[in-house]
């Protein structure tokens, strides 16, 4: 089926309108984020070196890339230059394996476009095309006084623990699809890449 521009706005609007109004958009024109491609590696790994004390969430990122199915991995283009990235990989709670989730990491932005809204429009578009490719719900382990603003809300309040000691405030949940956790409970399971980080 295809659509005009105008059926396909309209669309766009209605898939949006299930997220908070609040999400910011504060960004620079110049800058599209989009799908990683092949020739964009060493500028991924270089932003999370930069944007990290340590190159753990660089070499994560090429664990997951290697491994994980499915993935998104999108990245923040400025003028051909990559300022951001963020990837969200396969998360299962052992006792719903229908149930498809997503986990959101990591998320890095070069320092000198950090508080910028970069970080924020990966994590809009990621959260778009989680929910194009049918997943139900994201979690992420993160700062509880940036993810709410997306919508994610504490997991314990959903009945789902994280495997990894975190203090509760910051392991947060966002059903993409209103209603998609009821009745599931468990411990949510990250990639194996995961493991040990």
């Amino acid at each position: 089926m295809q659509f005009n521009v105008v059926d396909a706005a309209v669309l766009r609007a209605a898939r949006l309108a299930r997220f908070p109004a609040a999400w910011p958009l504060a960004y620079a024109e110049a800058m599209i984020v989009r799908s990683e491609i092949a020739s964009d590696r060493d500028a991924v790994r270089r932003v999370h070196a930069t944007a990290f004390s340590t190159p753990e969430e660089a070499d994560l990122v090429d664990a997951l890339r290697a491994d994980a199915v499915p993935l998104v991995s999108l990245v923040a283009d400025e003028a051909g230059e990559v300022v951001g990235h963020v990837m969200f990989s396969p998360v299962t709670l052992p006792d719903r394996p229908e149930l498809r989730l997503m986990g959101l990491a990591p998320l890095a932005v070069i320092p000198a476009r950090q508080r910028t809204g970069v970080g924020a429009a990966l994590t809009r578009a990621g959260l778009e095309r989680c929910l194009e490719i049918g997943v139900g719900a994201v979690v992420v382990l993160g700062h509880p006084a940036y993810y709410p603003r997306f919508g994610f809300a504490r997991a314990d309040a959903f009945g789902i623990g994280c495997q990894f000691e975190a203090p509760g405030e910051a392991w947060m949940l966002l059903e993409l699809e209103p209603g998609y956790l009821r009745g599931a409970d468990g411990t949510a399971r990250w990639h194996a890449a995961f493991d040990g980080f």
